[in-house]
């Protein structure tokens, strides 16, 4: 199953949108790798993009949420610090598996859960509250 942003996914900030769907098209890329059969090695430098990249979203997210005082930011940090876990967590999982292609395929939907639940229950309320502005 494929992982695509959508538009109902807008939050309604510019930099925040676009980072997600660079990190929809990453995560796919992740996955279609494994599907495909691509070498351990690819799939090692797609999984250390990601975590990277996440950690640079989760931050100018903060950065945001910080700069308008959204009253919701603990809330949200302590969700990125989980997830940040749960991607490494999935990372080392697969290092120590030997390259197990599986292990990538069936993360494909708590990856797409992950993403899809928090944008729409979690920033979707930053966009809310920044128009409020």
């Amino acid at each position: 199953m494929a992982i695509v942003w959508t538009p109902d996914l807008t939050v309604g900030v510019e930099n925040i949108d676009s980072q997600h769907k660079v990190w929809f098209e990453k995560a796919d890329q992740l996955f279609e790798a494994g599907k495909s059969g691509k070498s351990k090695d690819y799939i090692a430098q797609m999984f250390d993009f990601l975590d990277d990249y996440t950690k640079l979203h989760f931050k100018d997210e903060e950065a945001y949420m910080t700069k308008i005082k959204y009253p919701g930011i603990e809330e949200q940090k302590k969700l990125h610090r989980n997830f940040i876990a749960e991607l490494a967590k999935l990372k080392k999982d697969y290092q120590e598996s030997g390259g197990n292609i599986s292990l990538i395929i069936n993360a494909n939907q708590m990856i797409i859960n992950w993403l899809t639940q928090h944008i729409s229950l979690m920033d979707k309320k930053i966009g809310v509250y920044a128009k409020t502005l």
